[in-house]
């Protein structure tokens, strides 16, 4: 197996052990901030909270898996809980939340039903979701669109336009698990929804799946991502928000930054680092360290977007 932890098109040369390395202090928090296609990073501190309110405002969580409660963590309700409270406590109160899924553990609805009611002592109530493979792995996605679907097309996919910024919400997920996939039927509407849109508009995708190839021997790539990420090359400015790996990863290939979110339940261990992906059991007193949320800000005079990944501990 390669020491290569991704597929290298920058030819930055991390190999896994820089990885890793790396996840030490990006697990604690960094702000990333994109102008131009170019990211540069400043590592989370008490300066964070005093910064100013950019033009748009949102929070990006995943991966909640509300019903696991295996030794990784017993109480993912608790976890979500301190999720919420950290989101009231921001200084600068989001304009609304984007869930990139995995929201139940086994798509019971007692599941969803519990997840809804921890998010609704959050102070924003707009909530934009897209599914986990979780989320649809016993009726193929039925209750998940009953409850959150209305308005989607397809599986689920839509998009919304909030202060000169296009938002993306996109379906990659299946009822097994393995790699993404977003099917021709997506890609035709996507390519067809950006059409219209101006090269200088910003664009923010999310999806469960990363869009970009993290780990393809875990299912970590969605297979067909080239073809959506072809429809924005003519854009400025392009963020893509993904889950599913429970743990913070970023990449700049010319226009696109992409970024993957922390779990609020569970970490996974770094990629090529175990056997196999799944719940990574950490001492309790480690474990909010390793769970968070991101916090987005929109700067349009500046045309760029900040991300602040903060833990819960």
């Amino acid at each position: 197996m390669s020491r290569l932890i991704i597929h290298d098109h920058n030819n930055d040369g991390i190999n896994r052990r820089g990885f890793l390395e790396c996840m030490a202090w990006a697990g604690t928090g960094v702000i990333w901030t994109v102008s131009g296609g170019v990211l540069s990073s400043q590592a989370f501190g008490k300066n964070i909270a005093g910064s100013s309110k950019g033009e748009l405002n949102f929070v990006q969580i995943s991966d909640s898996h509300i019903g696991f409660n295996k030794p990784a963590n017993p109480d993912v309700s608790a976890t979500l809980q301190a999720t919420v409270d950290k989101i009231n406590a921001l200084p600068h109160p989001p304009e609304f939340i984007i869930h990139t899924g995995d929201i139940s553990h086994t798509a019971k609805a007692s599941e969803f039903d519990a997840m809804e009611g921890i998010l609704q002592a959050s102070r924003q109530k707009q909530i934009f979701y897209v599914p986990g493979e979780h989320d649809v792995s016993v009726d193929d996605g039925k209750q998940y669109l009953d409850r959150y679907g209305k308005g989607a097309r397809g599986r689920g996919w839509y998009s919304f336009d909030q202060k000169g910024v296009h938002f993306v919400g996109l379906v990659n997920v299946g009822a097994m698990e393995g790699m993404g996939k977003l099917g021709a039927d997506q890609l035709e509407w996507l390519e067809d929804d950006l059409r219209a849109k101006s090269s200088s508009t910003p664009i923010v995708l999310f999806a469960h799946i990363p869009l970009w190839t993290v780990y393809p021997e875990w299912g970590w790539s969605t297979q067909d991502s080239e073809q959506a990420l072809g429809y924005v090359k003519r854009f400025g400015s392009v963020t893509v928000l993904n889950g599913h790996i429970h743990q913070v990863m970023q990449k700049v290939e010319g226009n696109v930054t992409f970024h993957t979110a922390m779990s609020t339940a569970f970490p996974q261990p770094a990629p090529g680092s175990a056997p196999a992906p799944g719940p990574m059991k950490v001492s309790a007193e480690r474990l909010r360290s390793v769970l968070g949320i991101a916090n987005v800000q929109y700067l349009a005079k500046k045309h760029s977007l900040a991300v602040v990944d903060s833990t819960l501990a």
